[in-house]
């Protein structure tokens, strides 16, 4: 399965990427926001997209909107991964239709568990 992992910051790209490694998913490609992340999307085939939410140019609730408006992606897996905890930010994601949602910190098993449920529900 390959991935596309958003965020602006590097470092966090990197945990993701690592986790990602660690729970066995190896085929990734990294995007720095939204925008880039269509780019990507459009100049490759891709299965998931993790996402954060607060990044410039185009932020993932926007991205996520972005997605499921699209016919080719509508029905792509959108995980979030954010440090936006407050019970109206995970409405606003729900809304947006991403199929789940992190707040950082995570460890590698939960980011395991929130994947396979969304696999499971596909």
């Amino acid at each position: 399965m390959k991935i596309l992992v958003v965020d602006d910051s590097p470092t966090m790209r990197r945990i993701v990427s690592n986790a990602l490694r660690e729970i066995g998913y190896g085929e990734f490609v990294e995007a720095e926001d939204g925008q880039n992340a269509l780019d990507k999307l459009d100049a490759d085939d891709f299965e998931f997209v993790i996402t954060d939410w607060n990044m410039p140019n185009m932020n993932g609730l926007e991205l996520t909107k972005t997605i499921r408006d699209h016919e080719r992606y509508s029905e792509m897996p959108i995980l979030m991964i954010t440090t936006r905890g407050m019970q109206e930010d995970v409405i606003a994601a729900m809304h947006a239709r991403v199929n789940n949602y992190i707040v950082k910190p995570f460890t590698p098993k939960i980011l395991r568990e929130k994947i396979d449920a969304i696999l499971k529900l596909a």
